[in-house]
């Protein structure tokens, strides 16, 4: 899965999401120093923007600054960097929604008793899907073009397909003396 977002961030290698989607994959396989740097990627990946939309281009979620840095400040407990991880969580205090204090006031509590977050995470089953119309506008491609006869013994030979073998003019494919010798 890692591997996926590797090839997805080669492609695009400012996409926000992908970093944030690989974070929590390195978080999951332990790899804390891989999770801390793909979510600081995500977050400068933000350009200081409050959140990402991605439904424009297919993907059903919106990617919130403060989430990026909630997950930031889970990896950080792992690392056992409290200190750093209360600091990430003021940050993301100020980047919040005014309705998600609750939720950044009790992990500050957590953190404060060195207990771990949960890191926040792309809703399970949630892929890039193209809209409907884009996929219906698609013009269908002809990858294989129209056939035509490159080589045929036949001269003038126009006929394109298969068919069990013609009947031959008697003596028209016989070599000719001095082919023979």
């Amino acid at each position: 899965s890692s591997q996926a977002f590797n090839k997805t961030i080669e492609k695009d290698n400012s996409l926000a999401v992908g970093y944030f989607q690989r974070g929590f994959v390195h978080l999951q396989l332990e790899m804390y120093e891989e999770a801390l740097s793909d979510y600081h990627m995500a977050f400068s990946h933000l350009r200081e923007n409050p959140f990402i939309d991605y439904k424009q281009l297919g993907l059903r979620h919106i990617l919130y600054a403060w989430e990026v840095l909630y997950s930031t400040a889970a990896v950080q407990c792992h690392l056992q960097q409290w200190q750093e991880a209360r600091v990430t969580l003021e940050k993301a205090v100020v980047w919040r929604p005014e309705r998600r204090t609750a939720i950044l006031e009790l992990a500050l509590e957590r953190v404060q008793d060195h207990l771990f977050l949960e890191p926040m995470l792309v809703p399970l089953g949630e892929l890039f899907r193209p809209r409907k119309k884009e996929v219906e506008q698609l013009d269908s491609k002809d990858f294989l073009g129209k056939p035509k006869v490159i080589s045929s013994i036949i001269p003038n030979d126009e006929y394109i397909g298969f068919e069990p073998l013609r009947p031959q003019k008697q003596g028209f494919y016989e070599p000719s003396a001095n082919a023979l010798r």
